[in-house]
């Protein structure tokens, strides 16, 4: 027997260490130690994941619906979509890690310009090296939309104190930056927030001359009390206008005539006396 184990062990390859009870099946038991072998290595053997960039991403795929979607290639390990910390909308593109990097490269090719949606999906497989450490950083937290967006926080209603506030950051920061511009040794000049502010109209300078009397004296205090004086007080009668009435040009012809008359009666009377006195 043990000259039988002998030359077997022999026969066989170095690599086959273990021996089958069975002479006449020595060779089946070491193909299958070898299939066992060979599927322990491949379970044992770590595979590197491989990571493609999504572009064009339509508005209405969020992130379950593209896990499951892209789900049906291989296993997605990580997802990340982009969006806005203003509004948390989507921005149209994202990450997507899948488990095997053989995976991601045929999705890639695969996907690339596929039309999905009106839009045309743009998938670029991204090398290892391309891949930054943080960029499926927060991907397994739950998305929340922000309760309260910074649009609505921006555009709302200010007190003076607040907006004087806000004009005095604005203008250090443009300060800041023209400094720094200068110290480049740059010579570019722009009108910034300081252009927009109201700026107060200089009054020129008054003299003697050009006063009046009206600027010398105060104003009236125009208070409740004061018109309420006002109102107590007799409103003075009003003047009555003059009327003068012209009578119309017949009235005018009728009076010249009526002149004329006694005229001529005066004139015959001192005709008849003359002729008296003569006789």
């Amino acid at each position: 027997m043990a000259s039988t184990v002998e030359v077997a062990s022999t026969s066989t390859p170095a690599a086959a260490s273990l021996l089958s009870l069975d002479p006449e099946r020595q060779q089946e038991f070491q193909a299958k130690v070898q299939r066992v072998r060979k599927t322990a290595a491949k379970k044992n053997e770590k595979l590197t994941p491989g990571v493609i960039y999504l572009g064009h991403i339509p508005g209405g795929l969020h992130e379950p619906q593209l896990k499951e979607y892209f789900g049906q290639f291989g296993t997605v390990t990580r997802l990340r979509l982009s969006r806005s910390k203003k509004t948390g909308n989507s921005k149209g593109y994202g990450f997507v890690e899948f488990e095997c990097d053989e995976v991601a490269k045929i999705v890639a090719d695969t996907m690339n310009n596929y039309l999905f949606c009106e839009r045309l999906l743009k998938c670029e497989f991204m090398p290892p090296e391309k891949v930054h450490e943080n960029l499926f950083k927060g991907s397994g937290r739950r998305f929340r939309k922000p309760s309260y967006p910074a649009v609505r926080r921006y555009n709302r209603q200010r007190s003076v104190k607040e907006k004087a506030k806000m004009t005095r950051r604005l203008l250090k920061k443009e300060r800041q930056l023209r400094r720094r511009l200068a110290e480049e040794g740059i010579d570019y000049d722009f009108p910034g927030f300081a252009a927009q502010l109201p700026q107060k109209k200089k009054m020129p300078p008054s003299s003697d001359t050009n006063m009046d009397v009206s600027d010398e004296l105060p104003t009236p205090e125009c208070t409740p009390a004061v018109l309420r004086l006002r109102k107590s007080q007799p409103e003075e009668a009003e003047e009555k206008e003059v009327i003068l009435r012209l009578p119309p040009a017949s009235q005018k012809k009728t009076k010249a005539t009526r002149k004329a008359e006694p005229d001529k009666s005066q004139e015959e009377t001192a005709a008849l006396e003359q002729q008296t006195c003569k006789t």
